[in-house]
């Protein structure tokens, strides 16, 4: 299990989302809203519990589906990309989504390897932030130690709420730390740049 401080390096960044309260009628999609997420902690913890003892390959093959249904990956990776989305081939679209994809779910297997007591708990209702907008807020907390607070960005996908940013602390963007290292990758060397790194940040990750 990553330290408080290595967990949230890995989600450094700087945009920051205004809250305000919630308009009238919304606790009624409450459930839904925060449904993927309470699937996808619940299935953290079961990933955690089972441990390096069972193979990195299993427990990527069972956090999968969650994360699918948890996360809207293609306007992540849409966002993280920018403007230059567009310009890509429609092939470099479809390896970066199979990769991007892969890469995904490998960070959260590798980074939940371990129970110690930790609990992960979430908000009885998400905060409006505008724009169709919400964030659900949980926390990792472990016993005797500092909690991690994390606030899933989540949108109305027309198949169901899915998260399209995750910030930490409150304010700190997932998808500006992916913005800022896929531009260095784009700008040296195009999409075949960045899928390259995207395979061996997956294929370290597989390691653990």
């Amino acid at each position: 299990m990553p330290t408080r401080r290595s967990f949230l390096a890995a989600l450094i960044g700087a945009v920051v989302l205004q809250a305000v309260p919630a308009g009238p009628g919304f606790a009624q999609s409450t459930g839904a809203v925060n449904e993927p997420i309470r699937a996808l902690n619940t299935a953290l913890l079961a990933t955690m519990k089972s441990g390096r003892a069972v193979p990195f390959t299993q427990r990527f093959d069972a956090l999968a589906p969650v994360v699918d249904r948890a996360f809207d990956l293609d306007a992540i990776l849409r966002g993280a990309v920018g403007a230059r989305w567009q310009e890509l081939p429609r092939a470099e679209q479809d390896a970066l989504r199979a990769e991007f994809r892969r890469f995904t779910i490998a960070s959260w297997v590798a980074n939940f390897t371990s129970f110690e007591g930790q609990t992960l708990t979430i908000a009885p209702s998400p905060r409006d932030v505008g724009n169709g907008t919400v964030v659900v807020d949980t926390k990792l907390a472990s016993p005797g130690g500092d909690a991690v607070e994390l606030g899933y960005v989540m949108r109305d996908t027309g198949a169901g709420w899915r998260a399209v940013d995750i910030l930490a602390e409150g304010s700190i963007s997932r998808v500006a730390v992916l913005r800022s290292d896929f531009r260095q990758a784009l700008s040296s060397g195009g999409a075949t740049a960045l899928l390259g790194r995207l395979r061996e940040k997956t294929a370290a990750l597989g390691k653990t």
